[in-house]
């Protein structure tokens, strides 16, 4: 693999409750290795179908907002045509529609050029499964 393209999987563990993970440090640590200073792209990908990628502010409340309107749009109750797991289980297997698997972000000088208050994060509404991958792939 050239040295144009790195990649990089980490495991996660998000627990048992809905749950927003910032990934940001992680991404920042991969990018010091990876990037060698060089301009590019990050792209974070989550492989499961019950987890999505978001870019937002962490720690002012903005990830408790995403998660309360996350359960708004979609109740954990019995609606859902998907019905095994937990009740409402459902439910997280049409998150990814709302918030993506994947996100793509520019790198400048080796750095991960986000906004002030901006985080990258993996969303995690599924209660039965704490453990998650997520791949990080630097192109430069």
């Amino acid at each position: 693999m050239s040295d144009a393209f790195t990649t990089r999987v980490l495991n996660i563990t998000s627990g048992s409750t809905e749950t927003v993970v910032d990934l940001t440090r992680e991404c920042e640590a991969f990018l010091r290795e990876a990037a060698g200073g060089r301009d590019g792209l990050l792209n974070v990908f989550v492989p499961h179908a019950t987890a999505g990628v978001a870019v937002l502010e962490t720690g002012a409340g903005s990830d408790e907002d995403l998660l309360a309107a996350l359960h708004t749009l979609l109740p954990a109750d019995d609606r859902w045509q998907h019905r095994h797991g937990s009740p409402g289980h459902g439910r997280d297997h049409v998150l990814p529609a709302l918030v993506p698997p994947h996100a793509t972000l520019p790198v400048l000088a080796g750095r991960l050029e986000l906004g002030t208050w901006q985080s990258v994060c993996l969303v995690d509404t599924n209660k039965d499964n704490p453990d998650r991958t997520v791949r990080l792939s630097f192109l430069g």
